[in-house]
């Protein structure tokens, strides 16, 4: 019983839990914004899904930037190449998510079931994306390679 506190400590850490929370929010943000436009806008389901999406993922990057992973990033340079990373990380993801469903729902498993799974997977990945490609700054890859070299 003590190993498995000491696993959940190591795996719950406040990065973790942060991360979790902010997920929720952005996935509140992206039903609640395409419910809103959709049904009490009645604007078309795709644009509605467009706009959705892109909210969520603005949101993502200014919670994970600021709340989750702390960035570091200085100057305009340097921020807008972190955005842009998380831009393509997120786009990495979204291609997966698309071939995860297109795979698993030609399965047995039940649709839902392939979705969620394929969620899981997104989210394990969008983690480890963010916070060793996108909100890794410059000066903590240098540190990193100087120490390995020393």
């Amino acid at each position: 019983m003590e190993k498995i506190q000491e696993l959940i400590k190591k795996i719950l850490t406040k990065e973790i839990i942060f991360y979790i929370i902010f997920g929720v929010l952005t996935t509140l943000v992206n039903l609640g914004s395409f419910y809103i436009m959709n049904t009490l806008f009645h604007w078309n389901e795709n644009v509605s899904n467009m706009i959705a999406i892109v909210l969520a993922v603005l949101v993502a990057y200014v919670t994970n930037k600021d709340l989750v992973f702390h960035s570091k990033a200085e100057g305009a340079k340097e921020k807008l190449t972190e955005f842009f990373k998380f831009i393509l990380g997120r786009a990495f993801t979204m291609i997966i998510e698309f071939f995860g469903g297109l795979l698993l729902f030609q399965t047995a498993i039940p649709t839902m079931i392939s979705k969620c799974v394929v969620t899981v997977i997104v989210i394990i990945l969008n983690f480890f994306i963010s916070k060793f490609f996108a909100f890794r700054s410059n000066k903590e890859s240098k540190n990193e390679s100087h120490n390995e070299t020393a």
